[in-house]
């Protein structure tokens, strides 16, 4: 069980009623629940992921529960992230979240923490709590928070989603079970736009419940001192086939943080690697100066981007739309003669196109900041978002 010896607190007869469940297997009992009283887990993220675990984890009596989100409920989050009902549309997610939570166990400490995980607030989030479950869902934040938690010695419980497959893994190298971390398998995030994200590919509902439930099992878990914890085993989970597998990994001699010989001593701002130096705002147009540029009829080609089901959920009239796998080979089909602006979901693949067609000499080719998706926020609302 996690060294919290001079936290324990007994446990009211509102508690032992509450945990009547757990009090009834010897290998939790009263002592078991006073360890998860004394906990203090930190979830980062209140969407699909954090949603269940900080459910599972406040309802299991973990005493602590840190959640760090800064955004705001969307109707489309309704589909996966339980946390949240209709009538929280429009509200903060950390408020949404804290009051749904406070619901779930009036007797866990809920300590919100509304900011943006960032290279100046990651090290005190983190070294405040005994364990973090990551919910994130993009690869500068949670390379991280990882590695907030490896220099700090915290138990680190990692899940992520694509489309209909999912995975799970726990990284302590410096508890006493050991192992590998995170970027003994993952050394560096990959390139930018190299992998979609779930609102570009697509998720579905239950799959960020099934993932954000393991890491909550293996928390809760590791806080007892119970079973084997996935250290140094991924798990991986295919929800079509419903089948599960496991992936052994060990420790890489070449990691940057644990290898034998680190090349990174201290945490680094993970932005200045997910960001190509090629696709900068200097190729951007927003949303205001395109609706301008619309409404006085000024010649200009707008190109879409997205795949073909996405121009079925939401589309600008009069786009030309080619998939940007396809550009390459399609670039005859182009205006050449007048501006073109690419545009996709939020903005990172159409900054790619724009990119290619400047290298292919469309001079005046430049990217929508934001996508159709800042067009529907901030211009047009009876175009849908997803």
């Amino acid at each position: 069980m996690l060294e919290m010896a001079n936290r324990l607190h007994g446990l009211s007869p509102a508690e032992i009623a509450r945990y009547a469940r757990h009090l009834s297997l010897a290998e939790v009992g009263i002592a078991g629940q006073e360890c998860l009283k004394a906990a203090r887990a930190l979830v980062v993220g209140a969407g699909g992921l954090g949603s269940p675990a900080a459910l599972y984890l406040a309802a299991a009596g973990v005493g602590t529960l840190g959640l760090v989100d800064f955004d705001f409920v969307d109707r489309s989050n309704l589909q996966r992230q339980i946390l949240f009902g209709e009538s929280d549309v429009g509200k903060g997610k950390l408020d949404a979240a804290i009051e749904r939570l406070r619901e779930t166990n009036p007797h866990v400490q809920l300590e919100p923490h509304a900011a943006r995980v960032e290279l100046g607030n990651v090290r005190a989030l983190v070294e405040a709590y005994d364990l973090v479950v990551d919910g994130t869902d993009n690869f500068p934040t949670r390379y991280l928070v990882h590695d907030a938690a490896y220099f700090a010695g915290t138990p680190y419980f990692y899940g992520s989603i694509f489309r209909f497959e999912g995975q799970a893994s726990v990284f302590a190298p410096k508890s006493a079970i050991g192992g590998p971390c995170y970027r003994c398998l993952f050394p560096e995030p990959p390139p930018p736009g190299a992998v979609p994200s779930c609102a570009e590919a697509g998720v579905i509902g239950v799959l960020p419940g099934i993932i954000g439930l393991i890491q909550a099992n293996e928390a809760i878990k590791w806080i007892l001192g119970l079973g084997e914890p996935l250290v140094g085993r991924l798990l991986l989970f295919d929800a079509l086939a419903m089948r599960f597998r496991e992936v052994a990994f060990r420790k890489s001699a070449d990691c940057p943080l644990c290898g034998e010989s680190p090349t990174q001593t201290d945490l680094v701002q993970y932005d200045d690697f997910c960001l190509s130096p090629a696709l900068d705002q200097a190729l951007e147009i927003g949303v205001a100066e395109l609706a301008r540029r619309l409404a006085a009829d000024e010649p200009l080609a707008l190109l879409d981007v997205r795949l073909p089901h996405e121009l079925l959920l939401a589309a600008m009239p009069g786009a030309i739309a080619i998939p940007l796998h396809q550009l390459p080979g399609r670039l005859g089909e182009l205006p050449r003669d007048r501006p073109i602006v690419a545009l996709c979901h939020v903005g990172v693949r159409s900054l790619q196109a724009t990119d290619l067609l400047r290298e292919q000499g469309f001079a005046d080719a430049r990217s929508l900041a934001g996508g159709i998706d800042a067009w529907s926020r901030e211009i047009d609302g009876s175009v849908p978002r997803y």
